[in-house]
């Protein structure tokens, strides 16, 4: 759902003139306890699909006529604009939109959302309420639920405290007479009482969501658990891969900058669809490079093993990149990877209040050093001697070479062919 409204719009109907004293009462003594409940119920480790069910349970047990409810999230991830969770008395499912579906369309631009009441209510912050006791033309999931049986429809906008995010929660009812007024005075409050605890749930999982697009996975779980301090590292032993673009700087400065990036994302896709599936960890993107980590764990040689393949993985990539991209009449791309093996500091440096969770150490050094080198000798991909000691597959033997700031040289290798 495309960021909108102001959760102040979003009117209780309880402010409303036409809701009189006695509907009002009736509606608090309709779910009575409710609020109770979900404090009771709600605990934190239980997840928003979870918690609908039990709420929508939780109405019918009072008497409310509920068949179907849906409840909306938007997210903040880069690849899904949020969830819909989908209840009915026989099951529950969840679905993700996608922010960008196969046709390059953005969900505000889908037919799927144009013509729905989620857009409605995005657009006028308010409850929206529809009758489906005739075939409904201007919106085809709500005929698709009266075909299904229901005969009452209506969408509740959740009064988050997060502005940019908007929420929903949808009702309908097979009831013959649809929702009577007292019933949708028990829903709005209901849903009123629901909001908090949803926000919640999305509130975290934006957190989460964000740590991991920008510091990955395994230092977003630590910044999260509360990993925060300037200093605060441990020692880990891990395969280390550098890799960049060659050229890419004269490349980047005869190139209009959407060239730029897109060429940049291609690449960027090749080597992180590689590496992550081999259990790599991206902790930077450094311009048109990137630093990769493989933590040994307790078993090195199968740790370092996923890292080559992953190298070999994404130079495969890269070849069909540059076939679709000589194909398309553009120049090919280049690069060199690197890599190493040893320990390194794992953790928070920084300014004061601006920190980076990264590692550093000789080691991470002479991966980078390394990487240099892969231009000179010719080849993309380099290991060191180090980390050719813990390949259980052929390599080719290239010598000792000198690395810049490194005062020893050091023996070199690639893979075999």
């Amino acid at each position: 759902m495309p960021p909108a409204r102001c959760p102040v719009a979003a009117l209780s109907l309880f402010s409303r003139p036409e809701v009189t004293g006695e509907r009002r009462e009736a509606a608090i003594h309709r779910i009575q306890g409710l609020a109770e409940w979900l404090s009771e119920t709600a605990e934190p480790q239980l997840g928003p699909g979870a918690l609908h069910d039990a709420f929508c349970r939780a109405l019918k047990a009072r008497g409310l006529p509920v068949w179907r409810s849906a409840l909306g999230l938007e997210m903040l991830h880069p690849e899904l604009s949020g969830t819909l969770d989908i209840w009915t008395d026989e099951e529950m499912h969840m679905d993700a939109w996608q922010r960008v579906d196969p046709h390059g369309r953005r969900i505000a631009k889908r037919p799927v959302y144009l013509n729905s009441p989620i857009r409605v209510v995005d657009d006028t912050g308010r409850m929206f309420r529809r009758r489906l006791d005739a075939p409904i033309e201007d919106m085809p999931l709500l005929e698709e639920l009266r075909r299904q049986g229901a005969t009452d429809y209506v969408i509740y906008p959740l009064p988050f405290i997060d502005r940019w995010r908007t929420a929903v929660l949808s009702f309908a009812t097979t009831a013959d007479t649809g929702f009577t007024p007292a019933d949708l005075s028990a829903l709005e409050r209901a849903a009123r009482l629901f909001s908090p605890y949803a926000e919640r749930h999305v509130l975290r999982r934006i957190a989460i969501d964000l740590l991991d697009t920008y510091i990955g996975r395994s230092a977003g779980e630590r910044v999260f658990e509360g990993r925060i301090e300037r200093g605060d590292a441990e020692t880990i032993a891990a395969a280390i891969c550098f890799c960049d673009l060659r050229g890419f700087t004269a490349f980047s400065d005869s190139r209009p900058r959407e060239t730029v990036i897109e060429t940049l994302n291609a690449w960027f896709d090749c080597v992180a669809g590689a590496v992550v599936p081999h259990g790599g960890e991206i902790l930077k993107f450094l311009g048109d490079g990137m630093l990769v980590i493989f933590p040994l764990g307790g078993d090195p040689p199968a740790a370092c093993d996923s890292a080559l393949e992953a190298a070999l993985e994404a130079a495969a990539r890269m070849e069909t990149l540059n076939a679709e991209r000589a194909g398309a009449g553009q120049e090919t791309l280049d690069f060199g990877l690197a890599l190493h093996v040893g320990e390194v500091a794992y953790g928070n440096v920084g300014s004061q209040r601006r920190l980076d969770f990264t590692v550093i150490g000789p080691a991470v050094n002479q991966a980078s050093r390394l990487q240099e080198l892969t231009k000179a000798l010719g080849r993309r991909i380099l290991l060191s001697g180090d980390f050719a000691a813990r390949i259980r597959r052929p390599l080719v033997a290239l010598g000792d070479h000198r690395l810049r700031d490194v005062a020893a040289p050091v023996p070199v290798f690639a893979p075999a062919p």
